[in-house]
């Protein structure tokens, strides 16, 4: 079971990088060939806009889900894959990639985000931890009822039914004679 608490400054933090997945995500998705062509790396123009569904898609999950953790955690493995596309774009040698530097940019971007979601994920966890280190309230001497269930039993055998509460008389059942044969009935038969 996860331990989360929505006003955390954890959980601030993962709803903060949430919409900045969608925002991420929404401008891989749309602009992929001008981030491509940014970074000299154009053969790379459909990987980046997967990357921008997976950035939108771990944003969401961020927003909309209950525990962020596992989310924090997926961004920070698409985080890693993102590092390793970049780092095939920063060859050493400009004859590479004339703009080898925008993909260090780039990816001193990528490393600056890295370090939140580790930060928001840490702060996570030991949130969770604080939360399982709290007794769990005992509630087994608890009944739901204002006194003991001995003193309640039959405490209403003796409430008067009001005549809108009986059951209606074409609804009581008919014996073979045509007779009404309910409990008003056979109490009256028998006094």
């Amino acid at each position: 079971m996860a331990y989360y608490d929505r006003s955390s400054t954890g959980d601030n933090l993962a709803r903060g990088l949430g919409w900045f997945s969608i925002g991420l995500g929404v401008a891989e998705l749309m602009a992929g060939r001008s981030i491509a062509r940014w970074m000299g790396m154009e053969d790379k123009t459909n990987l980046i806009r997967a990357y921008g569904v997976r950035e939108i898609t771990a944003g969401v999950g961020l927003l909309a889900l209950g525990d962020p953790k596992p989310w924090i955690w997926s961004r920070i493995a698409g985080d890693a894959v993102d590092m390793a596309t970049l780092a095939a774009g920063m060859a050493p040698g400009s004859k590479d990639n004339p703009r080898a530097g925008n993909a260090r940019i780039a990816f001193g971007a990528v490393m600056a985000a890295t370090a939140l979601d580790v930060v928001c994920a840490q702060k996570l966890h030991r949130e969770e931890a604080y939360y399982r280190s709290l007794p769990v309230p005992d509630y087994s001497g608890r009944s739901g009822f204002p006194r003991a269930v001995s003193a309640m039993r039959g405490a209403a055998s003796d409430a008067p039914i009001g005549t809108d509460m009986r059951t209606p008389k074409i609804l009581q059942f008919q014996g073979a004679t045509g007779s009404a044969t309910g409990p008003a009935q056979n109490q009256s038969a028998s006094s």
